[in-house]
């Protein structure tokens, strides 16, 4: 903007930080251990993806594409890699910023993009990523669904908990607590992150607080002066989640948008589970350690060891799973939380604002009950993308690099691949289908927790690009 202007490793994935601090030192200028993996994706990336870009540039010349990215961590190494140029003055112009949410509305509002250009949040990326406004949207597209569909495709849309946004729906919230007592309800703050202002609750004054606050908005009207009450979403909490060694945990997935209009989504194979380290139990509601699986609250447990680790990779957790349930039941598992992504980004689809400048890659977190049934828990704008292990950082540099290539400041792909790197393109202004090798059926192009052989993949899509170009060329001669 110019101032007017096999890939995934088989052990357990040790413990990371979920803190995208600019603190961070980047691994390639720390000299960590991390450094030669980073060197290594140097070397690939010269010979895999920079000999293919000069020719093929959109929007600027023959010159090194520039960059802004305010995180210091695994994200600019995965910038510099690629043989990029940070630019650090506030008045050099760039070509791709990596920006928080909190300085988009700043740079929105401080110029125009040129049509090269990118950045990595839509305007309101908050409508699907803040707790009260996603439920919200899905809420609001489930009724229009029930009204459109016939019934039996409504009940697809059960895969988040019921939920009730606090102080405003309080007095539906005490009637459906009066329908089911005895029920465990949680309490979220709708803007907050890392699990911080989370517990679990039976009775109801244990939240007095939040119906005393219900009253403080007609206040707020008359006393501008005075704070308005903070806003908790209070979900119905999934007392039989799935255990692993008698300890509950979530999964972070990654789904890449590009488009809202038409929606354009990529699923990526790789990701993780978050353990808890304290084995589940109901009795004991009060404990953080038991029931909140995020990282940041886990490294505080008294018990917390960070050598024996708190992430299986999705691989890892999809072949335990196949062993113990068989593989049809997994399947339709993993069949479900493709529904989860994709009706989630349907809910917001008119709502966000669509900017070809744009894109969001989303972290999702998703539950899994004793029946193997996904629940959707929350999605991130930002998720964590500093890494404390080797395996986690590789996990995330591979995540951000092909991240990048489908971004495609080079202008290398034709837009209508179907796999780039690890990600597959899922839906396309609708359902991307393959043939399943398998059972030779139709399905999703989906393949998460699968073998990721992008490097290979990366080859063969530039190779054929490049025979295409070729071919191109001799017809027009």
């Amino acid at each position: 903007m110019n101032q007017k202007q096999q890939n995934v490793p088989n052990k357990v994935i040790g413990n990371q930080s979920s803190s995208t601090s600019t603190s961070q030192t980047s691994a390639a200028s720390s000299g960590s251990t991390f450094s030669a993996f980073y060197q290594q994706m140097i070397t690939n990336n010269s010979n895999i993806i920079i000999p293919f870009s000069k020719p093929l540039r959109r929007g600027v010349t023959d010159r090194q594409i520039k960059f802004r990215c305010f995180l210091q961590n695994t994200m600019l190494d995965v910038l510099k890699s690629r043989g990029w140029l940070e630019v650090t003055d506030q008045n050099d112009d760039w070509d791709f910023y990596w920006v928080d949410v909190g300085s988009m509305k700043e740079l929105f509002d401080q110029g125009y993009f040129e049509e090269h250009m990118r950045i990595n949040h839509f305007r309101n990326h908050y409508e699907l990523t803040r707790k009260d406004l996603m439920v919200k949207n899905l809420k609001r597209f489930k009724r229009q669904y029930d009204r459109e569909q016939n019934k039996l495709e409504s009940l697809k849309w059960d895969f988040f908990p019921t939920t009730f946004v606090l102080p405003s729906e309080y007095h539906m919230f005490v009637e459906e607590f009066k329908r089911k007592p005895g029920t465990i309800w949680i309490m979220k703050p709708a803007g907050r992150a890392q699990g911080k202002g989370i517990f679990l609750f039976i009775d109801l004054k244990d939240i007095t607080d939040w119906k005393k606050g219900e009253n403080k908005n007609t206040e707020k009207l008359n006393d501008p002066s005075k704070d308005p009450p903070e806003i908790y979403v209070v979900q119905r909490y999934l007392s039989n989640p799935y255990l692993i060694g008698g300890k509950k945990f979530d999964m972070r997935i990654y789904v890449l948008v590009t488009t809202f209009n038409p929606l354009k989504a990529y699923l990526y194979r790789e990701g993780f589970a978050r353990l808890s380290g304290t084995r589940f139990s109901l009795n004991s509601i009060g404990d953080t350690y038991v029931h909140i699986t995020n990282n940041a609250i886990q490294k505080q447990a008294p018990n917390y060891d960070p050598d024996k680790g708190a992430k299986w990779s999705i691989q890892n957790l999809r072949q335990y799973l196949i062993a113990k349930h068989g593989l049809e039941e997994v399947e339709t598992m993993f069949r479900l939380m493709d529904d989860i992504f994709i009706k989630s980004l349907q809910s917001v689809q008119k709502t966000i604002i669509n900017d070809k400048h744009c894109f969001e890659l989303y972290g999702y977190d998703i539950l899994l009950d004793s029946e193997l049934k996904p629940w959707l828990i929350e999605i991130n704008a930002s998720p964590a993308l500093t890494a404390s292990s080797q395996e986690d950082y590789e996990l995330k540099f591979r995540l951000l690099d092909d991240t990048l290539t489908i971004v495609d400041m080079e202008n290398r792909l034709t837009g209508k691949e179907k796999r780039v790197g690890g990600f597959d393109l899922i839906w396309n202004d609708g359902p991307v289908i393959v043939e399943d090798c398998n059972t030779e059926q139709s399905r999703l192009n989906s393949f998460l927790g699968c073998y990721n052989d992008r490097e290979e993949q990366l080859k063969k899509l530039y190779r054929q690009i490049l025979l295409n170009r070729k071919s191109q060329k001799i017809e027009q001669n």
